[in-house]
């Protein structure tokens, strides 16, 4: 079990920290700013044990040097010589254990092509945690900056054949606009309709959005439905060659989602 909890950066970022909960050595995922990351140390008394990246960008690694600085600590992240810091380089399938608990290391190109996820089905109150960067949000899922709707579609179907009760930690704070846009896609999703008041709750409360779980994914995301009649139909409406096809339903609704 562990106890996994935000730490806000930047505008929208979330970088997790996670611990077990009779330790008070902590790992962070995805720190782009070292400043919060050593407020929350210090504040708790925590020690950092280690560093987890899913990916290149510089709002998930650009507090890695300064953190770093003066501590001997793993850094655990892809296989990309251009991350500075990286001491442990993960690939798709490979395990490693932190704070007490298993985790999977599943590749997810799509956003990035070196793009990595953490999964381990001992998180937050015995629920399976996946720290899954910038690949899945909550109610949408990451711009194709270097992957291809293929890869990405391939991603998102290899999450969300995870347990359905999964806990999705994504590293950004988007899920008013992308609800906005689901809503766009699916009107008629009463599931979806439900969601989004919860969600302006949250928000009206200045409270995080995140994690959700995959079955709420399941039912109202989307780009892990590009396989539903009425995405489908709306990926159509949008592009009359888009087809049933389902990476070509993605491609059309993450095209459609840049500029909405």
């Amino acid at each position: 079990m562990l106890i996994i909890s935000p730490i806000p950066a930047f505008n929208d970022n979330y970088i997790w920290m996670f611990h077990a909960p009779d330790s008070q050595d902590v790992f962070v995922v995805d720190p782009g700013d070292a400043r919060p990351v050593e407020e929350v140390l210090s504040r708790h008394g925590f020690n950092l044990a280690g560093i987890l990246i899913t990916h290149h960008h510089f709002d998930h690694t650009g507090g890695i040097s300064e953190l770093t600085r003066n501590r001997n600590i793993p850094v655990y992240g892809p296989d990309n010589r251009n991350i500075n810091g990286i001491t442990h380089t993960l690939r798709d399938n490979d395990t490693v254990k932190l704070s007490n608990c298993q985790f999977e290391i599943m590749a997810t190109p799509g956003h990035t092509l070196d793009h990595i996820a953490y999964f381990t089905d001992s998180g937050d109150d015995e629920n399976p945690a996946l720290f899954c960067g910038d690949t899945l949000f909550v109610g949408g899922c990451g711009r194709l900056f270097e992957g291809t709707a293929e890869q990405m579609y391939s991603s998102l179907s290899r999450l969300a054949s995870l347990p359905d009760n999964t806990r999705i930690y994504c590293a950004h704070e988007y899920t008013q606009a992308n609800l906005k846009f689901a809503r766009a896609v699916e009107p008629n999703n009463q599931k979806l309709q439900e969601q989004a008041m919860q969600v302006a709750e949250l928000c009206s409360e200045n409270r995080p959005t995140v994690p959700s779980t995959l079955r709420t994914e399941l039912d109202t995301n989307p780009f892990l439905r590009s396989d539903q009649p009425e995405v489908i139909q709306a990926a159509s409406d949008r592009d009359p060659s888009s087809g049933a096809n389902p990476v070509d339903v993605l491609r059309v609704i993450r095209a459609w989602k840049d500029n909405f």
